[in-house]
């Protein structure tokens, strides 16, 4: 049996698989609010604690943790965490355990992903032996390439998500002036993630918000997008918008960077949740504007990931690829 984990910066997705099959099939999955507990290590003694697991057999293991990963150890960036592979390793008696970036596994997760666990923002047309390129904004923006190598993709990971914001137009010019005073820099992760969505929010009003009544609360970005979809205030709708609009930028960026003939995937809990936004045409437009390379992107496939276990998925397969 194999023990996957996604380890995110809002919550945790844990579970246990069969690994006979090329694609590894669930046999028990959790999820857990991630600053609820102390460590990895206490949601992994819930889980193998339940009385259906108390006799399976584990022989690896692999966690997708929202970091960067140096040899076996991960500090993770919004979660006062490190994790390190030989201590989970020696307190559980695991053979062997992985540790991934959550977007390189996330990647493994797109190689077996089904048609009807996507949605096609441009059909383009894949190249044989050409890249991938995988980006996810939730609670903060993560990106990977997949390299062709030998006629199989192979994930690498990135912390592209805290590289510079590039603005583009006057509007987000502004922006970006706003994120430098308060922040000293402005990452693309503060503009395009959850956090982000409510830094552009602080943009576009300049008084009170006639949609959402707790702006400090967590789900202040949810409530944001749910007053934007519904219309119910004009600077919610400006400032989803201006979210849409800068994260096809960035995935066209992304493109650009791992020349992602095979197609750019889009994941993350933020892009299922606002889809008509993410497919009314602002975030493709965006996308392709980037001269003189528009006919090179516009023959790239976009896909929305819909399944939210993609990144526990990923995990997975990977610890089935190494047993």
């Amino acid at each position: 049996m194999i023990l996957a984990g996604d380890v995110g910066g809002t919550k945790t997705l844990l579970g246990l698989f069969d690994h006979d099959a090329a694609r590894p099939r669930p046999v028990r999955t959790a999820e857990f609010k991630t600053l609820d507990y102390p460590d990895l290590g206490a949601m992994i003694d819930e889980l193998t604690s339940e009385p259906a697991a108390r006799t399976v057999s584990i022989d690896a293991a692999c966690f997708g943790v929202a970091g960067p990963v140096i040899g076996d150890t991960a500090e993770l960036t919004n979660v006062p965490w490190r994790i390190e592979a030989r201590a989970i390793a020696g307190r559980f008696g695991f053979p062997r355990v992985d540790l991934l970036n959550d977007l390189q596994a996330m990647a493994y997760g797109v190689t077996v992903l089904e048609a009807s666990e996507i949605h096609v923002l441009q059909a383009g047309e894949s190249r044989p032996g050409g890249n991938m390129g995988l980006l996810a904004a939730g609670t903060g923006l993560g990106e990977a390439l997949l390299h062709t190598v030998g006629g199989r993709f192979v994930p690498v990971p990135s912390e592209g998500g805290h590289a510079d914001f590039a603005a583009r137009n006057e509007r987000e010019i502004t922006l970006l002036r706003q994120l430098i005073a308060r922040f000293g820099r402005a990452q693309v992760e503060d503009v395009v993630s959850g956090p982000g969505l409510r830094n552009i929010h602080d943009a576009t009003h300049s008084g009170a918000c006639a949609g959402v009544r707790d702006l400090d609360s967590r789900d202040a970005p949810a409530a944001i997008a749910a007053a934007a979809l519904g219309r119910r205030c004009d600077g919610c709708v400006e400032a989803l918008e201006m979210f849409v609009e800068a994260y096809g930028a960035e995935a066209g960026n992304l493109a650009l960077r791992g020349v992602a003939t095979g197609g750019v995937f889009v994941g993350g809990g933020i892009a299922p949740k606002i889809l008509p936004a993410i497919s009314d045409g602002r975030f493709m437009r965006a996308f392709l504007d980037k001269a003189p390379f528009v006919s090179l992107l516009a023959a790239m496939p976009v896909k929305v990931i819909l399944n939210p276990e993609t990144g526990l998925l990923g995990a997975a397969v990977f610890a089935a690829r190494q047993r």
